[in-house]
């Protein structure tokens, strides 16, 4: 019963500490999948014994079809750790895992928004202004 309940209270843990607005997404095996921010930040993994932390990423398989690809920042066995200590060391790890994310953001020296990665034509100037034909 205590597994079942400090499982419940991460799941709660991790839906307000992730960035806004978070997403929720059974894997098929009783495990959770969390994408905090949007654009996504950072993603959580929640299983019955551990939970990871990654920085959102993104990698094109083929032209025009993005797939996430996380990177992990780190892994705890939950059932090990103190309440406490637990939730000290994720709230740590989701915001590593989002500063690593937005420092990888870059300006549009264009129309001069900060974009992901996935987002940018180029160091410099975002998907947006690339297709609108402002880049001279």
């Amino acid at each position: 019963m205590a597994g079942t309940e400090r499982f419940e209270q991460l799941i709660a843990f991790l839906s307000s500490h992730l960035p806004e607005p978070v997403e929720q997404e059974g894997d098929g095996t009783g495990g959770i999948v969390f994408t905090g921010g949007s654009p996504g930040e950072v993603v959580a993994y929640l299983t019955d014994s551990i939970v990871e932390i990654a920085e959102f990423g993104v990698r094109w398989e083929i032209p025009g079809t993005p797939v996430v690809k996380a990177r992990r920042v780190g892994v705890l066995k939950w059932r090990r750790l103190p309440e406490t200590a637990l939730m000290n060391a994720i709230a740590s790890l989701i915001k590593g895992a989002r500063e690593m994310r937005l420092a990888r953001y870059r300006t549009c020296r264009h129309c001069e928004t900060s974009n992901p990665p996935e987002r940018l034509q180029s160091d410099d100037v975002c998907l947006t202004c690339a297709e609108l034909g402002t880049v001279h």
